[in-house]
């Protein structure tokens, strides 16, 4: 009996989180499916993951599926989307596909990762096609808050899918082309099976707002401030970028680029066409020489995030941006859930020095990048689905998509989670399998799997300290040194930091040591066992902990 071809959606990635969005496409016969990936991102570690700063989607299963892999496909530059090309490529070798400035950025990162001049890397002009197997695939014109964002016609057999990507409808973006709705209206009247949809602000109501409306009241709070000016935005929002640029050019103010990710942003606009016509950047270096009343600064840095330009600048240990008394920073940007603490620490240590502060809830000098309710009626009027599969956002996120486009009247909805395998035809949408899923680490160089015994190892030590205790033995099972106690991650309740060694440790491991027969002390696992348990006692008692415990057993025979 002859297997009937199915059309499979798959994501990885980006599906009970906003974030590290992995997806991947299949066409035809379950023992005979070709397959695109659609976007290779990466989030980012916080305290649950000490010492990781960049989580992957583990794309294990696709691995396994690697022949039949036609390429990957890139719908825009932000980090969730094309973070992880870099990591990940060699796993797979396929070709990728992206816009001319997506592209310049992807560039960056195979270069960084020693792979540029393996890695085939294909241009695709705006509204292009790319025909990939079984997949004929139109790229859409968008708006998003970075250039050149795209929604994907992957048309198929059985059927069209729109895959959305983020967006959000800006009538004026003020860098790159409008909103191609009439396309989106066209694919509607031609039939769509299925839209794959940005979920991330379906719990507003309205509308995200436009580039363009932030572009007057930035430039007007610019000309308002006396002293140095500095404002920081999201580097790869580039039409805001731009509008900063030249509200101070009309301030009679030069900009100089703080922090990697700007300079990296606006050569790879400059490289495809965008930023034209502005002054060249002051150096960093010389721009400490300019009058206060004549300089901005174009910072890295609104999320908080500790190393970026701005948190330097505000713990005065930038090596040559310094900020003070009658100096103003702008925060051009929104608080991005999870960052609270991190942003306000910074908006303290910044207040702190006599700066002031203008956010986007005092001034309004920011608009979101994805879709509120509005928009998204707008998109399911156009484009008439016949499935609604909400992606990139958190389960209430979906969850609410899902609902909000039954009341649209979309006749069916899936809500996925990553690793679910959804049959979107022949028949019903529906979850038909599962396949393994999770995260991989970058630690330091490595990518290791979020399980990993050294992660759990960090978190237990984060939380509860680490012992170390080493004895010696002659080969009778006398003891020759030791046990020696060392004690890291305590301190006494004065805020003093504890002795290297205890003494209420070192005798509680002298008396596990006495306590042990000639048999016990000649047999390391027992004298391991023995100090643990005596130690993990104390720890319990003295401190409240469950310490983690290292023990160094040494013998020296003569």
């Amino acid at each position: 009996m002859d297997e009937q071809a199915e059309l499979i959606f798959l994501p990885l990635g980006g599906c009970n989180e906003i974030g590290m969005n992995l997806n991947a496409y299949a066409y035809g016969p379950p023992s005979n499916r070709r397959w695109i990936i659609v976007d290779m991102g990466v989030s980012f570690g916080d305290e649950r993951t000490p010492g990781i700063d960049v989580i992957i989607p583990d794309p294990a299963f696709l691995e396994d599926e690697v022949q039949n892999i036609e390429a990957v496909i890139l719908t825009h530059a932000h980090e969730d989307h094309i973070g992880a090309v870099g990591h990940l490529w060699h796993k797979f070798k396929k070709p990728l596909y992206a816009t001319p400035f997506t592209a310049e950025l992807i560039k960056g990162k195979l270069h960084d990762a020693g792979i540029i001049d393996d890695a085939a890397l294909n241009v695709v002009p705006l509204e292009g096609k790319v025909e990939l197997g079984p997949f004929s695939i139109e790229y859409v014109t968008l708006t998003h808050s970075i250039p050149e964002p795209n929604g994907l016609a992957i048309k198929t057999p059985a059927g069209t899918i729109l895959h959305t990507g983020d967006w959000k409808i800006d009538p004026d973006p003020q860098i790159g082309a409008p909103f191609d709705s009439a396309t989106l209206e066209k694919l509607g009247s031609d039939g769509v099976l299925a839209m794959v949809c940005d979920s991330t602000n379906v719990f507003e109501e309205g509308e995200a707002g436009s580039e363009g409306s932030c572009k007057d009241e930035i430039a007007k709070v610019i000309a308002e401030q006396k002293g140095r000016v500095a404002v920081t935005a999201f580097a790869s929002n580039v039409a805001r970028v731009e509008s900063i640029i030249r509200g101070a050019e009309a301030a009679g103010r030069h900009v100089c680029l703080v922090g990697r990710s700007m300079h990296r942003i606006t050569s790879a606009a400059k490289a495809v066409g965008m930023l034209k016509d502005c002054a060249d950047f002051v150096d960093e270096k010389e721009a400490g020489f300019l009058p206060r009343e004549n300089i901005l600064y174009l910072c890295t840095g609104s999320q908080g995030e500790p190393r970026a330009a701005l948190s330097r600048i505000a713990q005065g240990n930038h090596p040559n941006v310094s900020l003070g008394e009658g100096d103003t920073v702008i925060f051009s940007s929104r608080v991005i859930p999870g960052n609270e603490r991190g942003i306000f620490d910074l908006q303290n240590a910044l207040a702190e020095r006599g700066i002031k502060l203008i956010t986007d809830r005092m001034r309004p000098i920011h608009v979101s990048g994805h879709p509120c309710r509005d928009e998204l009626r707008r998109m399911y009027s156009w484009v008439r689905p016949q499935i609604s599969v909400p992606v990139h956002g958190e389960r209430r996120h979906i969850l609410e998509h899902a609902d909000f486009a039954r009341s649209l009247q979309v006749p069916e909805t899936v809500t996925p989670k990553n690793g679910d395998v959804i049959r979107l035809a022949p028949g019903r949408a529906k979850i038909v399998d599962e396949v393994p899923t999770g995260r991989l680490l970058l630690d330091g160089n490595r990518l290791i799997p979020e399980n990993a015994q050294g992660i759990q190892e960090r978190r237990r030590m984060s939380f509860a300290g680490h012992l170390t205790v080493s004895v010696c033995f002659d080969e009778s099972g006398a003891v020759l040194d030791g046990p020696i106690v060392a004690v890291r991650g305590y301190s006494e309740t004065d805020g003093r930091v504890l002795d290297e060694t205890i003494d209420i440790f070192d005798e509680a491991a002298e008396n596990a040591i006495d306590g042990l027969k000639r048999k016990g002390r000649l047999d390391d696992e027992t004298v391991e066992r023995s100090l643990i348990r005596a130690l993990r006692k104390i720890g319990e008692r003295e401190l409240g902990k469950r310490p983690l415990i290292d023990v160094s057993v040494l013998r020296i025979e003569n």
